[in-house]
């Protein structure tokens, strides 16, 4: 993976996100957009191949884990520059991106034909003066930002922002060699966000461009445009990349490309709202019109390269028909009436608006179906707080802060329930053998969401003394079924994703076995539990003062760090779980990742930023400059990380000095 800090037109030495949030919303922001601010590492090819004839370049678009609940803006331009300068463009139309929805997932751009070589560089230029930008504030609603200014103080217009493919890390391009780019524009490192006393934001972008050659960073791709051809014998078929929201009826010519889907046997399709699996949903595929609006969600996978589909959606089933859509989570549920918080809603006819809040109303003609099942047995009462959802039907109240839709028309509206993600720690784990027990969480957020939001009211039953049961976020109960759960312990950071229970029928039945007595139902579903502390952690701190005293000692292997004085920074953290590193027992260490110890170190100081490629001639470096006077203003490391030793084995440092 190949992630390059290159400093744009509105370049500034250091890029700071102080959020003003909840506890530990600042220090999170913060540790995120230092890590992404630099680089990282990856694989390329030789520079040998042929500059004759053409071939094809996949570019995808994806982004880190961030703050906004938007991030609109206008991309006007793509282009790749090749070893001898030339530059090729490779986006055809100027589109509107939302980058904030590409964190858990990519999308695919384009499928760019263009002259075989070797290119050193990827840019995009983009256009803020029609941004719709929102960051949550400290109550976490959605704010919209109207002051948005480059790194020297002025309202932002277009600006480019670059990065460099070097060395062994070069996109190759050549025939019969499939070659594929994902860009990353990360919204963490590009953007300082503050309120002032009156709670209105200002946001300054210093926008930087990660890219990923050798796709070391897999996650689930997205495939959006009208389908092309079915070939139900091949089990494959073609659509035409339409990226983001641009219309399909308008305008069928092939700007962005062409790319083929391989399906399987558990390949889900929902076409127009029915459901099919396999090559069953392939022949109904085939019996689409030419030019379906169709969305696929897979994987990228090689030798050799294939798209390989997991769900197929197409008609009716795509937002931007004949009815309105909404997605976004619940937070609160009254009888018959969700509260959709985060909601990006898309108009029948395609015009897309983001709102913060929607009230949706469910009725007796609402169908319910849930994503990754074939099953028709879900109704509305399936669906409850924190439940992640894509809704279908007609909104009936379009005054921006009061907006409300009836799911309930005719036999059209429906409710998809969508993978849902909880992040939080372990509370306590049972295990009886042969029976299926809950998995107890304290649980932080929700799809990216304070928990705070969220009104569990109703979720739980009544029970016989009139109280009732209803979901605890402080002991929140994971049905994991068969996941093995066994080797986490209380207080593990995990990730799980999965499935909200249904409304109003959590319980809390007793089951009594020895000296055990537990609860015997959950509150959520589980299809996917991952222990974050097993994950790349990042550690910043900074100095306030720049401090003469920061490196305690440091060698070819190793820097141990000394916290006297620190700032505001002085936090580890995995996938938003953070450890204060001034409540450890001892200082923290940096150490390389590997035995060889190449990774990507960067000195930085007076706006020159110095890459060493081994951890031995960064600590050279860095050793050489604070021996002549230099101060330390922060470091940033990423890498695994040992808690009993403090110590981050890292793959990428950034240093700043003064």
């Amino acid at each position: 993976m190949n992630l390059l800090k290159v400093p744009t037109s509105n370049s500034a030495d250091e890029v700071l996100l102080a959020r003003q949030n909840a506890l530990f919303a600042p220090l999170l922001s913060m540790l995120f957009l230092l890590l992404m601010s630099l680089a990282l590492v990856g694989c390329g090819a030789s520079n040998d191949a042929s500059e004759e004839g053409d071939g094809e370049v996949v570019i995808g678009l994806t982004d880190a884990e961030g703050d906004f609940a938007t991030y609109t803006v206008d991309v006007l331009s793509l282009t790749l520059t090749k070893a001898n300068g030339a530059v090729v463009e490779t986006l055809p139309l100027s589109t509107r991106v939302d980058f904030a929805q590409y964190t858990e997932l990519t999308e695919f751009l384009t499928a760019a034909t263009v002259p075989n070589g070797a290119y050193v560089k990827a840019s995009m230029v983009l256009d803020y003066r029609n941004a719709d930008i929102r960051v949550e504030n400290a109550a976490g609603d959605a704010v919209q930002v109207s002051n948005i200014v480059g790194a020297d103080g002025m309202a932002l217009e277009e600006i480019e922002v670059t990065v460099n493919l070097d060395g062994r890390n070069k996109l190759i391009v050549a025939p019969g060699l499939p070659s594929h780019i994902t860009l990353d524009f990360d919204l963490k490192a590009s953007n300082t966000v503050s309120f002032d006393d009156m709670g209105i934001p200002t946001q300054v972008v210093e926008p930087f461009l990660l890219a990923d050659v050798a796709l070391e960073q897999a996650k689930l791709h997205r495939l959006r445009g009208p389908l092309a051809r079915v070939d139900v014998d091949g089990n494959r078929f073609s659509v035409i990349l339409r990226p983001f929201h641009h219309r399909i009826d308008n305008d069928r010519q092939n700007h962005f490309g062409q790319l083929e889907v391989v399906i399987n046997d558990t390949t889900l399709f929902d076409i127009s709202g029915e459901t099919y699996e396999g090559q069953t949903g392939l022949v109904a595929l085939d019996a689409q019109p030419a030019f379906t609006a169709t969305i696929v969600m897979g994987d990228l996978k090689f030798n050799p390269r294939r798209f390989e589909a997991r769900e197929v959606y197409t008609g009716a089933s795509v937002p931007g028909g004949d009815l309105d859509v909404v997605t976004g989570n619940v937070i609160a549920r009254s009888g018959d009436v969700l509260t959709v918080k985060g909601a990006t809603l898309v108009r029948a006819g395609g015009s897309v608006i983001f709102n913060d809040e929607i009230t949706i109303n469910l009725g007796d003609m609402t169908t319910v179906k849930r994503q990754l099942s074939m099953g028709n047995e879900y109704s509305i009462s399936d669906v409850s707080v924190g439940q992640r959802v894509r809704v279908f039907g007609v909104l009936t109240n379009d005054i921006a802060t009061e907006l409300e839709m009836d799911a309930g028309v005719s036999n059209q509206g429906r409710v998809m329930m969508r993978l849902t993600t909880l992040r939080g720690t372990v509370v306590g784990v049972v295990g009886i053998p042969g029976i299926a027990l809950p998995f107890i969480m304290d649980l932080q957020g929700i799809d990216g969401r304070n928990i705070g939001l969220f009104d569990f009211s109703g979720t739980g039953d009544v029970v016989d003394n009139g109280s009732d049961n209803d979901s605890d976020p402080a002991s929140y109960e994971i049905n994991v079924a068969t996941l093995d759960v066994s080797g986490f312990t209380e207080g593990t950071p995990i990730k799980v994703r999965g499935f909200v229970r249904s409304f109003g029928q959590v319980t809390m039945g007793q089951i009594t076995m020895g000296q055990i007595t537990t609860a015997a139902s959950s509150d959520f579903d589980a299809r996917t539990v991952v222990d974050i502390s097993a994950l790349k952690a990042v550690m910043v701190i900074s100095w306030d003062p720049a401090s003469n005293t920061a490196v305690e000692s440091i060698s070819a292997e190793s820097v141990r760090l000394d916290l006297s004085g620190v700032g505001r920074l002085h936090q580890v953290a995995r996938s938003r779980v953070v450890v204060d590193l001034l409540n450890e027992t001892s200082a923290p260490s940096i150490t390389s990742n590997n035995d060889t110890g190449e990774g990507l170190y960067w000195v930085a100081q007076a706006g020159s930023h110095q890459l060493h490629t081994t951890f031995a001639s960064f600590t050279a470096d860095l050793d050489a400059r604070l021996n002549a006077g230099a101060l330390v203003k922060h470091v940033l490391a990423s890498g695994q990380y040992d808690n009993a030793s403090v110590t981050i084995m890292a793959d990428f440092v950034s240093v700043l000095v003064e």
